[in-house]
């Protein structure tokens, strides 16, 4: 249904997304994801119209909107957006924001799908309401649906959840993606929230440094990141420097790992591999010692930050009521039956 291109877009001198390619067929929901400046709310204002291309093309629906030929206007894309400051009509009740744009259809045809689409959000008897009488939950869920009233081939959500609380952002989340499911909407979401782009989207599209590294589902990106920057930025975890012993084993200051090594790389070749929090049990029948030399309460969870005798460091998530001081001395066990090494470039 969407199809990028090679996209490359620049203010002036300066280009802020190159290179960028990625597909995303009908009823799905994709998520461009990373860093604040990273070009990802400049690709999405590009597949809106509201920025020019510097080379590459959009089509939607196989028709081409923008190249070096067309630039088709924001409002001939039958494109919906949603914004993270709600954008709603003050002087508009809430009926009358969510069909504003419904022109096409008779009053009756908008005042049906109207209370369709509140009754779908649970704000069936909020019509007659004006926006400052919402929550601002409820302010977005309207933005949501008003967006949604026109039936637009594609919906564009930039940074919708942003100025909510934690919970809310989550509940939020959950419900967005409902939604456009129950409604067979395509759509993008920009974040920079792993956990909402996990929760909304069905694939992935990490950006960094103006470029599109990978264009995965969530679990792909955990388990096999493209780079190295995906992988920290998607899991938290530690690098520790290894030795490749075989195709399938790498020798690291915690064990040996059985692993595929990563292409070119040979026996004696210097490697990173990336280890998670959920790759370190503390257990205190271990023969491997590290130090607490940090820790970071989480409610259900303490992060602990553990250092070994060799200066390499490691994080581990343990619950709560285990409790561990700064310095003292805990016992580890590995559980790495998946981990991700990437070729040491300083080679």
């Amino acid at each position: 249904m969407l199809k990028v291109e090679e996209v490359s877009i620049a203010y002036g001198n300066n280009i802020v997304v190159q290179d960028a390619s990625l597909q995303l067929d009908k009823g799905k929901i994709g998520c461009f994801l990373g860093p604040s400046g990273c070009g990802k709310t400049t690709l999405l204002r590009a597949i809106a119209g509201f920025e020019p291309l510097l080379q590459g093309q959009i089509l939607l629906n196989d028709k081409a909107v923008s190249n070096n030929q067309v630039n088709l206007a924001p409002e001939k894309r039958n494109i919906g957006m949603v914004f993270q400051d709600f954008a709603l009509f003050p002087h508009l009740n809430v009926a009358d924001n969510i069909a504003f744009g419904m022109t096409l259809l008779k009053r009756t045809e908008q005042k049906y799908r109207t209370q369709q689409l509140l009754e779908m959000v649970s704000l069936g008897d909020y019509g007659q309401r004006y926006p400052h009488e919402l929550s601002g939950g409820q302010q977005q869920r309207i933005a949501l649906i008003r967006a949604l009233a026109p039936k637009p081939d594609l919906l564009l959500m930039d940074e919708p959840f942003s100025s909510m609380d934690v919970e809310l952002r989550k509940e939020l989340a959950s419900e967005v993606r409902d939604i456009l499911k129950h409604e067979n909407i395509t759509a993008i979401l920009v974040t920079h929230d792993q956990n909402e782009a996990f929760i909304v989207a069905d694939t992935i599209g990490v950006m960094q440094g103006g470029k599109l590294t990978q264009w995965a589902d969530g679990y792909e990106l955990y388990h096999e990141p493209a780079n190295a920057f995906i992988a920290d930025f998607i899991g938290q975890g530690v690098f520790i420097e290894g030795e490749v012993l075989c195709e399938h084993s790498i020798k690291t200051p915690l064990s040996i790992v059985h692993e595929k090594v990563p292409n070119g790389c040979k026996p004696g070749c210097k490697v990173n591999v990336f280890i998670r929090p959920d790759d370190i049990i503390l257990d205190k029948t271990a023969s491997l010692k590290a130090t607490v030399v940090g820790r970071e309460f989480r409610g259900a969870n303490f992060m602990y930050t553990l250092e070994l005798a060799d200066g390499n460091k490691l994080l581990t998530l343990e619950h709560s009521h285990h409790h561990h001081d700064i310095g003292e001395e805990v016992g580890l066990s590995l559980d790495l039956e998946h981990v991700v090494v990437f070729a040491n470039k300083a080679q």
